[in-house]
């Protein structure tokens, strides 16, 4: 075994004992070189770097996923004072989805943050917690999840919080649980907005783009839709996204998901099951409006096409929802 070969296994037997990071303290130049010019290692912040591991991104995972969660194991070992991780960097640590990646790692420590500099991807936040807010997840102290989802809804752009609190019930977490911590953290900027994100949220929205369809029909003002819909056809029966069963409408979320991982090889095989799934249910009398991430980016246009399948006149009774326009995308 050559002394490269040796200091690999060692790096690699380190890192996955920090959490695929490794600092620069731990890692002597002529190694740290070598492992840099072999494509290892990844920067992920100033004295920190990521192992690449060999099925690098893991399934179910992005890369930007993946640094992200980096950079907070990074920071978690570089920091000297005390602190805990919130907000989205919370929400990484609980599995939460997120719309989007953070750049930075959100944390809270008692004492007044200084003036960051320009560029870094760090925020201190000094904020009150109580010791219910506080949890221990995969050896980081965290937020609360309840905790973490309320700190959310008050402060990412409304799409993205609410992703978070739709993921959050679906996970079950209660609404009354929500609506308490956000009674103890008091009528702060973002509470009112967070109150009624909570108050829209769905257990029955399964992944972020299908929270992103709701979010672009809820702040037009269309009726609140009902989600995972069981349709009996002649095929058996099957469950929507949402729509409106009054109405006999459906929307489908089509993500890349299902006709990648699901497909488990397949894509095609999905794709005509998913034509004979269209049609028997379409034998019933539903119509079916099908969505994909394309669309999410006019919002407008998606609730254009959703009111032409809904009865006459709806549109004039539409009335925006303000608190998911301020901060909104």
């Amino acid at each position: 075994m050559t002394s490269s070969t040796h200091d690999t296994g060692a790096l690699a037997a380190l890192a996955s004992r920090q959490g695929g990071v490794l600092l620069t303290a731990q890692l002597p130049r002529p190694v740290l070189r070598t492992a840099l010019s072999q494509n290892l290692l990844e920067k992920v912040r100033r004295g920190a770097y990521r192992w690449r591991a060999p099925d690098d991104p893991a399934p179910g995972h992005t890369l930007d996923q993946i640094r992200a969660v980096a950079q907070i194991e990074a920071v978690s070992r570089q920091l000297r004072s005390p602190f805990v991780l919130c907000q989205e960097s919370a929400a990484l640590v609980w599995d939460l989805p997120l719309w989007r990646v953070p750049a930075r790692v959100h944390v809270v420590q008692q004492h007044r943050p200084g003036t960051p500099r320009p560029g870094t991807d760090l925020v201190r936040h000094l904020t009150a917690l109580a010791p219910t807010d506080t949890a221990r997840r995969r050896g980081h102290v965290v937020t609360s999840l309840a905790r973490t989802v309320v700190d959310c809804a008050r402060t990412l752009p409304a799409l993205d919080a609410l992703v978070v609190v739709d993921a959050a019930l679906r996970r079950g977490v209660l609404p009354e649980r929500l609506r308490d911590v956000l009674d103890q953290v008091g009528d702060g900027r973002g509470t009112a907005r967070a109150r009624v994100l909570v108050g829209l949220g769905s257990r029955g929205a399964e992944s972020p783009g299908e929270s992103a369809v709701r979010f672009h029909l809820l702040r037009r003002g269309l009726p609140v839709p009902t989600t995972q819909i069981p349709v009996t056809t002649r095929l058996g029966t099957f469950r929507a996204d949402l729509g409106w069963p009054q109405w006999r409408v459906l929307v489908e979320f089509d993500g890349f998901v299902k006709y990648s991982t699901l497909a488990q090889g397949d894509p095609a095989k999905v794709l005509f099951e998913e034509k004979r799934r269209q049609e028997g249910i379409e034998e019933e009398g539903w119509r079916v409006l099908r969505v994909t991430a394309r669309d999410l980016k006019d919002g407008a246009e998606l609730v254009q096409r959703v009111l032409r399948l809904l009865p006459p006149g709806t549109s004039v009774d539409l009335e925006r929802r303000p608190h998911l326009w301020f901060g909104a995308v």
